[in-house]
């Protein structure tokens, strides 16, 4: 009887991954892809229509040049110029049905997210279960591309930093018995529009040179802005869990961890090598000082806090229109 239903469920599964999209004519299961294996293609790949849609970054001149040579960050090394321009040309590069490795990222993240073994249509409601704003995942790339992907993909897929996707989750789907009145009160929040939301902050971070210290220290660049991103993340969900922040708290704290990445990437970079050295100054449980600067964060007018979508930061981004 145990042979028999372990026959039965990989068939079934099979049948559940021939129909969830993945190219459209998968005879078989289409196993985890890891961030590595991702990363290899796209530095395979061919995308030079990607790399056309990169807007070089304005260069200062005159005083404004002498002062950022003088007070500004440092330039990124040539060597690594390469890494960098392969991060914003996966930015540019939108998801496409017809790529297995592009199915198989966004597969991957569900079965992560949701401790599925069974794959999952390529459109429907369940996108919107994960914190996507439709039933197609591709439309709110905008800005990221499959950046934003890979992001989530490194999140789930790096076992240092999976527990820490899977406690950000489990507070976004955060749900309560509260009355009608009570509602505001949750603080469920879509996780991948909000992941979205932090890979525009850390491409902005790189555009504008605020990473080159540490990129030039570790020779990375790619691995940087991962590293970033989660750390970004780590930060949003401490304040929004322990200072009780609900969705009418979104802009306001996207903005200030916006400014917290450009000013301080050093410093939220050492909260995450903290939280996954498991101290105990940076356990996930443990409750972080209120910001001076949020000022209860749920007092301001609500006309200024409401949530926002990924098209309404306002973070400039190469190529984009």
């Amino acid at each position: 009887i145990g042979e028999e239903l372990r026959r039965a469920q990989e068939e079934w599964e099979a049948v559940e991954e021939i129909q969830s999209g993945l190219g459209g004519t998968s005879a078989g299961v289409a196993p985890p892809i890891s961030f590595n294996e991702a990363l290899q293609y796209f530095q395979t790949a061919d995308l030079s229509e990607c790399r056309k849609k990169v807007r070089a970054t304005a260069r200062r001149q005159g005083l404004a040049a002498l002062v950022r040579f003088l007070f500004g960050p440092p330039r990124l090394q040539p060597q690594l110029q390469g890494e960098r321009e392969l991060a914003l040309a996966m930015a540019q590069c939108g998801l496409d049905d017809n790529e297995r490795v592009h199915m198989r990222i966004l597969q991957t993240i569900y079965k992560k997210l949701t401790h599925s073994r069974l794959g999952c249509p390529r459109y429907g409601t369940h996108w919107e279960e994960l914190g996507f704003q439709g039933a197609d995942p591709g439309t709110d790339l905008r800005g990221t591309g499959m950046l934003g992907l890979m992001q989530m993909l490194y999140f789930v897929m790096d076992s240092q930093t999976l527990p820490l996707a899977q406690e950000i989750f489990r507070l976004s789907q955060h749900e309560t018995q509260a009355s009608v009145i009570m509602l505001i009160l949750l603080q469920n929040f879509p996780f991948c529009i909000m992941s979205v939301n932090i890979t525009r902050i850390v491409i902005q971070a790189l555009r504008e040179e605020r990473l080159s210290r540490e990129c030039n220290r570790r020779q990375q660049v790619i691995a940087v802005l991962n590293d970033l991103y989660a750390a970004a993340f780590l930060q949003l969900y401490r304040v929004w869990k322990w200072q009780h922040k609900t969705v009418v708290d979104s802009g306001f704290l996207l903005k200030e961890l916006e400014s917290s990445t450009k000013k301080k990437p050093k410093q939220l970079l050492k909260s995450l090598e903290a939280y996954v050295n498991r101290s105990p100054m940076a356990d996930g449980l443990q409750q972080p000082p209120s910001p001076s600067t949020s000022g209860g964060g749920s007092s301001r007018p609500s006309e200024e806090i409401h949530f926002m979508g990924i098209c309404d930061l306002q973070v400039e981004l190469e190529g984009e229109a």
